[in-house]
């Protein structure tokens, strides 16, 4: 899930650049689908503010209902949510396995 991860951080980057639609489109469901699999991932692990923010972003980023924040406060989340993401990514705990091993 870490690969996963990096790679979504990298696309919400590379939303700062002008991009056509299509891939804004693909970044809003690719985000929606990784982060409902680490709401229910951390939901699993009784970490129920994790699984609340990465359920909340979820349904910000869900390509079905247009959230219209504005470009610029846009890049701002797409910034912040890629910062968050590899902090997780990066984090010891997230780091071992279900028998507590590092991997």
């Amino acid at each position: 899930m870490r690969g996963i991860n990096f790679i979504l951080a990298f696309l919400l980057v590379l939303c700062l650049a002008p991009m056509p639609y299509g891939y804004y489109q693909l970044v809003r469901f690719v985000a929606m689908v990784v982060f409902g699999v680490m709401a229910y991932h951390y939901f699993e692990k009784k970490q129920e503010a994790w699984a609340v923010t990465f359920g909340a972003l979820a349904l910000l980023f869900q390509p079905f209902v247009k959230v219209t924040l504005g470009r610029t406060l846009w890049n701002i989340v797409d910034v912040a949510v890629a910062i968050l993401l590899i902090i997780v990514c990066s984090s010891k705990e997230d780091n071992t396995n279900t028998t507590g091993n590092l991997k």
